[in-house]
């Protein structure tokens, strides 16, 4: 595509370059003819008078010979040399900015596929990162649980432990007061009513009695 344009640009020079010869040749040709009209008396004059020596008839037939030498030698170099160095250029221009474009699409491209992985490895770093909070979270949860359950046994375990030392302390309690009201109440009885009482007679009375202000 390069190379064809290249072309149409160097045909279209050719005829732009050429119609612009051929058309100062005829205007050039038409200036000499309108003074070698108007100009005899000036050729003759000029030897005396020192006019331009382009304008003297005689030497028209070889500034019109030297104007075609010259178009055709002008033509020659722009056709051949000049406008073919141009279209090269501009070919290598066009090659050089098809290559960068080209080399742009390419690096958009990898951008691009950079930019979707980057996103990818986050997502899956965002993604990692809440299952281990889940995790970590589910993990001090069940700890927490399962401390407060320890927690929870070992106070009841407690519990039953200070009631059980409690209650024996209490029937410890009670029968040491059983035994010591059974010996006051012997010892009542003996001195005041000169009775001697069991002391099974007396534990069970007083026994009797507690049991009644228990109920």
């Amino acid at each position: 595509m390069p190379n064809l344009l290249a072309k149409g640009r160097l045909a279209r020079w050719s005829g732009v370059a050429g119609a612009s010869l051929a058309t100062l040749t005829v205007l050039a040709g038409n200036v000499l003819a309108a003074t070698a009209e108007h100009a005899p008396d000036a050729a003759h004059g000029g030897e005396h008078a020192g006019g331009l020596p382009q304008l003297n008839p005689a030497t028209f037939p070889t500034q019109i010979f030297w104007l075609a030498l010259t178009f055709i030698t002008l033509y020659y170099l722009l056709s051949k040399k000049a406008l073919p160095r141009v279209a090269e250029v501009l070919e290598e221009r066009q090659e050089r900015i098809s290559r960068d474009l080209s080399k742009a699409a390419s690096l958009k491209e990898e951008a691009e596929a950079v930019l979707a992985q980057v996103d990818k490895a986050l997502a899956e770093a965002r993604s990692e990162a809440q299952a281990l909070i889940a995790k970590a979270a589910a993990e001090i949860d069940a700890n927490n649980q399962a401390r407060q359950a320890k927690l929870g046994a070992d106070i009841a375990e407690r519990l039953r432990s200070a009631e059980a030392n409690i209650a024996a302390a209490k029937e410890q309690a009670i029968a040491n007061v059983r035994g010591a009201a059974a010996d006051i109440a012997r010892d009542v009885a003996g001195r005041l009513a000169g009775v001697d009482v069991d002391a099974a007679q007396a534990e069970a009375a007083v026994a009797a009695v507690i049991e009644e202000r228990r109920g």
